[in-house]
């Protein structure tokens, strides 16, 4: 049976299906080293806030890469919240698989991929914790029901069924039905310091332009180069 796992051997059996067709060309205006900002942040807030006024949904939304102790990468999807002079800020529940794996590695990277403009945005750097006061002031900020839920959750650990988990929900829902929820101390953000940029526009005939952005020795200048596609 197709997409079976077969217990005995380990062995996944799915069927072959080709994807060698499914392409489109990109027709986007070209992106020249005198049209970009001498710095990275202000490029990012510039594409950014044209991917918000592009993008039916989720133009904040980024892949961020994390690598655990055996150097396996791991990526998932997490939403942007806040872009400083320091970094990118995202929240999460710190005893999840990826908390785990920052603690050994802090070393992240993270894409944004805008389809509506042929876009991606990479940024690769470190990790670190933001303050308790920062993850609590935005804690205090969201959707009373995300709050619960954030309490709920125990993030990347075994559920024994969808009941329990919502059964769970509707007991904090209860418990503090008529008093703030309180801020877990195992849910916060993180802050990702960049030390490289790379800014993509898709091209014609796959001619893509593609620029980086590193530090020099002077932290206030950004060494920027064209790459080959």
């Amino acid at each position: 049976m197709e997409g079976i796992i077969n217990s005995e051997s380990y062995h996944i059996i799915m069927p072959n299906r080709d994807y060698q067709e499914e392409r489109r060309d990109y027709d986007s205006p070209g992106l020249s080293k005198t049209q970009l900002q001498t710095s990275p942040f202000m490029q990012f807030t510039q594409w950014m806030e044209a991917a918000l006024a592009s993008t039916n949904q989720d133009a904040t939304a980024m892949s961020v890469t994390t690598v655990d102790s055996t150097g396996q990468p791991h990526n998932r999807i997490v939403l942007l919240k806040e872009s400083t002079a320091n970094g990118f800020i995202f929240y999460t529940h710190y005893d999840s698989d990826k908390g785990h794996e920052i603690l050994e590695n802090d070393k992240a990277s993270l894409l944004f991929f805008w389809p509506e403009l042929d876009r991606q945005v990479r940024i690769e750097g470190h990790l670190v914790k933001v303050s308790q006061e920062t993850s609590q002031a935005y804690f205090a900020s969201r959707p009373r029901d995300s709050q619960i839920a954030a309490l709920s959750s125990i993030q990347s650990k075994e559920v024994a069924s969808r009941k329990a988990l919502e059964e769970t929900f509707a007991r904090n829902a209860e418990k503090y039905s008529d008093q703030e929820v309180p801020h877990p101390a195992h849910w916060g953000g993180y802050c990702l310091i960049p030390n490289k940029f790379e800014f993509w526009q898709g091209r014609p005939n796959r001619l893509h332009d593609r620029f980086t952005y590193t530090p020099t020795e002077n932290e206030q200048i950004w060494s920027i180069k064209r790459l080959s596609p």
